[in-house]
């Protein structure tokens, strides 16, 4: 029996995900999530209670999902290469993964209470970019403040967009931000590491 309500509670969730990844927090009907689910209102409310509280585990699922793509990343070797894995696994979970594209979409639409999907990945931006200035890899007047502004950016783009940066951006945002050093290897990056 408890097998059968972890599934209909996971149906529920993965349908809430489509209909608030679709029709945002205020267009999202629990009916909609019920049809979707192949279940009953009832089993709905006894697994959630409230359409604010499904939202809620919709929302929490997806900034969960950001945070195992991310795991890898802050400790990752070379800090600067890993910038081009980072915003590539970003684009790919808002183009792939329902929870996460429900999760922005909640966002947007700002339930009460619903902190930003940036607090997930944001810090693992910083921490890269903070790596590669204590190694002395960024280029001389760069901030890893304003390269964390600059990625941001592109992150959010290619998270809207659903679509990776092309290599010529990366060449051009690489360029920018490495040592001269460094500077021959970062087209070699852009090519070498596909997302």
């Amino acid at each position: 029996m408890q097998d059968r309500a972890a599934r209909t509670r996971q149906a529920l969730l993965e349908a809430a995900a489509d209909e608030f990844a679709e029709r945002g927090y205020e267009g999202a009907s629990l009916q909609g999530v019920v049809w979707r689910a192949a279940t009953s209102i009832g089993s709905l409310t006894f697994h959630f209670g409230t359409k604010t509280v499904l939202a809620e585990d919709v929302r929490r699922t997806g900034y969960a999902r950001f945070g195992h793509c991310l795991q890898d990343l802050a400790d990752a070797a070379d800090p600067l290469r890993e910038l081009r894995t980072l915003i590539g696994c970003l684009a790919r979970l808002a183009r792939e993964d329902p929870f996460v594209r429900a999760a922005r979409r909640l966002e947007a639409d700002r339930p009460e209470g619903v902190p930003p999907l940036a607090e997930a990945w944001l810090p693992v931006l910083r921490g890269l970019l903070d790596r590669a200035d204590g190694a002395r890899r960024l280029r001389p007047g760069v901030s890893p403040e304003g390269a964390v502004a600059l990625l941001a950016y592109l992150a959010e783009g290619a998270m809207a967009t659903h679509d990776a940066p092309q290599d010529a951006v990366w060449d051009i945002v690489l360029h920018g931000l490495v040592a001269d050093r460094a500077g021959r290897a970062a087209s070699m990056w852009c090519r070498s590491e596909p997302t």
